[in-house]
């Protein structure tokens, strides 16, 4: 392991003291003269025409100055990939909540006010809410328009699945017919929000015809150019300026009323802020997808899988443009099968529009649907081999030389050894006396890429300033650059500031998401510290005359090896009286050639007599790279432990009839620290890595298998299967009383 001196310590983040004491400014917090505060009027019918809009009484209102409808909003669909999402409804609303009326007034009970005198005739249409019945024959069909949007091709026919796609290697038909026993089972998971701690919010101006724009967005290029297709004006137009963000896990990479406010802004000629009320979050904000998926696994006496088949039919909800590439079908198909070395696999999945809130990303998208699935039919299949469920994975688990079930190749492959530092951890092998059990399950994850850049600027009184286009969601990000810098030119991480630059500062930054923050930025950070050293070393050539080819940097000094001097970086500014600058740009796009191993046992005690599932403590063991920052490390697995205990035990975002129920964390629940076990975490000795430090990554594995390790800790508890989650006391109770 390197001799870091940064690197690898706990450092507390540099945005971190802001945020406590109030002066980090949230998109509510930005103050602009003269601003008005925007409201929507939201569809109560999951699908219906629109007959009529009278809007008379509200714009009568006092303190009120705009009320839009679609009529005044000439725009094409937006989204990300897929823009098929209206700014407000038009001919027919297609799920509960949908916006269908804007108001722009002095403040939020004006709007709220005038919102409530809007009266809409509608005409409902037949809905359909079950993704199976969705791509029935007799299903109305949502979009039948689908390959006019931006982003899309024309369907063989008119149907709710836009989106179908199937990997398939080997010889499947073989490989069940060498099978000795084939096991089918049918897994559902539902929609979970993200529970973040600020709402989706925007605040926009316009001023010489240029959008300013101050908003929750992770990725504000990605926000830059879907907001400038949907107001049809140019990218550079746009600026999207740096907020703090409360929070995000994958749910406000575009905020929904960032169109509508521009519109009100133009129609009123002042600012407009909108603030989403949490019961708007839970009626149209983007949830992880409900997904209903079928496992079909031929395997032999000896536990060897022969052949495997998956089918996951993925409820998109009404409009699939607020995900990045409009689909997740990808990762549920990897996910679904696990990191298990099977010869030949056949992986399909199919992405349906239903009456219900759109869908969009959440952490790790797909992959906790996939992993739920494939991890409780591991152990199905084990238990009905007459084998240990965590054998059967030792068995099977890919390991150096072979593939993944999607065909991918990677290097130093810990699966193994990361099953057994888990299993060590929890005392796996400890008897356990009726109504405690043990699960395990697994997952891996290859961290993906993307562009970025950092500037950096040595001062002459030894501080340094940070220039990057990165505006961190809250992982630590910035003090990954601290580090990085600190690390580099041997200063105390205290004297680095930072600078976060609205949109336009560079071409293109891809924003924090899909654990590539620490991959993309520490090569970033690195490639920035090594520019600068350049420059500094020509900077000596001029003012000391030293040949800029014979210097190197050591423990913060420029040195000439040859001559046996150097000179403390910040006495060499002060002596040319400037400072330098330097720039790293790097384009890490595509995934890695490594991959990361997350291995999870729950421990867990069932009451018999209600159903009720006492989680009493969890292993989590990790196969890693270099450990930047060890305190931000273990809030990513902590946090998404229990983002995963949520799915697995309680979180549920009802529909009925397509009208969400949960409108309310009353109603909505998730767990608080009563609700949290003994942790215990397992950080596997550093292996191969990428970019300069080796580095894997974190952000995304430690939610993935969580609920499974839960469900497959219930039956080994008390023999009873919940192949839907989440798992409640009452699906337990129900379950125990049949068998």
């Amino acid at each position: 392991m390197a001799p870091y001196k940064v690197i690898g310590q706990p450092i507390g983040r540099p945005d971190g003291v802001d945020k406590v004491t109030g002066r980090g400014r949230y998109t509510a917090d930005h103050p602009l003269p003269n601003t008005l505060w925007g409201r929507c009027l939201h569809s109560p019918y999951a699908h219906a025409r629109i007959v009529s809009i009278d809007t008379t009484a509200a714009r009568q209102v006092p303190g009120v100055h705009a009320v839009l409808t679609a009529a005044d909003v000439a725009s094409v669909p937006w989204g990300r990939a897929i823009k098929d999402v209206p700014i407000l409804a038009s001919d027919r609303v297609r799920f509960f909540g949908e916006r269908v009326v804007a108001v722009a007034a002095d403040d939020e009970d004006i709007a709220q006010q005038a919102i409530d005198l809007i009266e809409v005739e509608y005409e409902e249409l037949p809905a359909v809410f079950d993704v199976i019945e969705a791509i029935g024959e007799d299903a109305p069909v949502l979009h039948p328009d689908y390959g006019t949007y931006a982003g899309t091709r024309p369907l063989d026919k008119p149907t709710n699945a836009y989106s179908s796609a199937v990997n398939e290697r080997g010889d499947v038909e073989a490989g069940f017919a060498a099978a000795d026993t084939v096991i089918e089972n049918t897994y559902t998971t539902p929609r979970v929000h993200h529970a973040y701690l600020e709402t989706q919010s925007v605040l926009v101006n316009v001023e010489d015809e240029t959008v300013q724009v101050w908003t929750c967005a992770k990725a504000p290029y990605d926000a830059r150019s879907a907001l400038a297709l949907a107001i049809e004006v140019p990218e550079d137009q746009v600026i999207i300026n740096h907020s703090y963000i409360g929070g995000d896990f994958g749910g406000k990479a575009t905020p929904h009323a960032l169109p509508i406010a521009y519109f009100l802004t133009k129609a009123t000629g002042r600012p407009v802020r909108m603030v989403n009320e949490y019961i708007e979050e839970f009626m149209e904000g983007n949830p992880r997808h409900s997904t209903v998926m079928k496992l079909r696994t031929g395997v032999k006496n000896d536990g060897t899988i022969t052949a495997h088949e998956a089918e996951a039919f993925v409820n998109t909800g009404a409009y699939a443009g607020y995900k990045p590439l409009g689909i997740i079908g990808g990762a549920v198909r990897s996910a679904m099968a696990g990191p298990y070395r099977i010869p030949a696999v056949r992986l399909a999945s199919t992405e349906v529009y239903t009456n219900t809130v759109p869908c969009g990303h959440m952490r790790s998208p797909g992959e906790p649907q996939g992993a739920f699935a494939i991890e409780s039919h591991m152990d199905e299949i084990a238990r009905k081999l007459g084998m240990d469920p965590w054998e059967l994975r030792t068995k099977n688990v890919i390991v150096d030389g072979d593939v993944t079930p999607m065909g991918a190749e990677h290097h130093d492959l810990r699966g193994l050894e990361t099953l057994e530092a888990a299993a060590e951890a929890a005392e796996y092998d400890k008897p356990r006396p009726r109504f405690l059990g043990k699960g395990v399950a697994m997952c891996d994850r290859a961290p993906v890429g993307g562009i970025g850049t950092l500037e950096v600027t040595l001062q002459p009184d030894g501080s340094i300033a940070l220039g990057t286009p990165v505006f961190d969601q809250g992982t630590g990000t910035y003090a990954t650059h601290q580090q990085v810098i600190a690390e580099e030119f041997g200063v105390d991480p205290a004297r680095i500031t930072f600078k976060p630059w609205p949109t336009g500062a560079v071409n293109y930054d891809s924003g924090i998401g899909g654990m590539r923050a620490t991959r993309v930025n520490t090569v970033t950070a690195y490639e920035a510290a090594q520019d600068t050293k350049r420059n500094l070393f020509e900077l000596a050539a001029t003012h000391l005359e030293w040949p800029a080819d014979q210097l190197d940097f050591q423990d913060g000094k420029v040195r000439w090896a040859g001559r046996n001097e150097a000179i403390a970086w910040p006495d060499l500014l002060a002596r040319a009286e400037t400072t330098v600058i330097g720039r790293g740009e790097v384009n890490e796009q595509g995934r890695t050639h490594v991959t990361c191993f997350a291995v999870q046992i729950a421990e867990v005690e069932v009451d018999p007599e209600t159903g009720e599932v006492n989680l009493l403590s969890f292993t989590t063991a990790h196969d890693t790279g270099q450990i930047i920052n060890p305190l931000g490390h273990q809030g990513q697995i902590n946090g998404g432990l229990v983002q995963g205990i949520g799915y697995g035990l309680m979180e549920e975002l009802l529909v009925e009839d397509g009208r969400v129920t949960t409108l309310s964390f009353g109603d909505y629940k998730i767990p608080t620290m009563a609700d949290l076990p003994e942790l215990r975490t397992v950080v596997l000795e550093p292996g191969e890595g990428v970019g300069p430090y080796n580095i894997k990554g974190i952000g995304e594995t430690p939610n993935t298998p969580t609920a499974a390790a839960i469900a497959n800790a219930v039956e080994d508890a008390c023999g009873v299967r919940i192949r839907d989650l989440p798992v409640t006391a009452e699906k337990v109770y129900r379950a125990l009383k049949q068998l």
